[in-house]
């Protein structure tokens, strides 16, 4: 005669509290100094939006060579907003 077949622990328990821990769901922790941002980012940020507001103002002085140009604006804008950018990313 054939022994009955074990039944597994694998089913869900209907309407009883599993702890997620026992369930598998939860995210290990990850240590407290892993995930910062490097030394020098915050300062890379800092020079970013120094320098482009550098390059506006000189350029409304008009000592940008060239004269005044819209596109020393643009430029002055797109290095502000890689700082702004870069400001969202920092850990």
């Amino acid at each position: 005669m054939a022994k009955p077949t074990p039944k597994s622990n694998n089913r869900k328990m209907v309407g009883r509290y599993v702890s997620p821990e026992s369930s598998g769901r939860v995210t290990a922790r990850k240590p407290p100094g892993e995930d910062h941002s490097p030394r020098w980012y915050g300062w890379l940020i800092v020079d970013l939006l120094a320098l482009g507001m550098l390059i506006i103002l000189l350029n409304y002085l008009a000592v940008l060579p060239g004269s005044v140009s819209s596109w020393y604006l643009v430029f002055g804008l797109v290095v502000m907003f890689s700082g702004f950018y870069l400001a969202t990313r920092y850990k």
